[in-house]
């Protein structure tokens, strides 16, 4: 097990898929298709820039659904 303090200091990507849903990932390791780099940082550097930019956990796809719905009046 990683202690806390060794792995603040490790090398993370923030990874983000075409759903606009965000994952931190260890640097070291090969990213998985369909996820994209958007940050690199630490640990608690790539934790910050999620917990900025994140501000709608919906998935992209239900957010698209319900804006449509909701223009087209239907109750949700």
């Amino acid at each position: 097990m990683v202690s806390d303090e060794k792995q603040d200091e490790a090398a993370y990507l923030v990874l983000i898929n075409d759903e606009e849903q965000y994952s931190l990932w260890p640097a070291h390791l090969a990213v998985p298709t369909g996820w994209t780099v958007v940050s690199e940082g630490t640990h608690a550097q790539c934790s910050q820039y999620v917990d900025r930019v994140w501000t709608d956990m919906r998935p992209l796809s239900l957010r698209k659904d319900m804006e449509q719905r909701a223009k087209q009046g239907s109750p949700q």
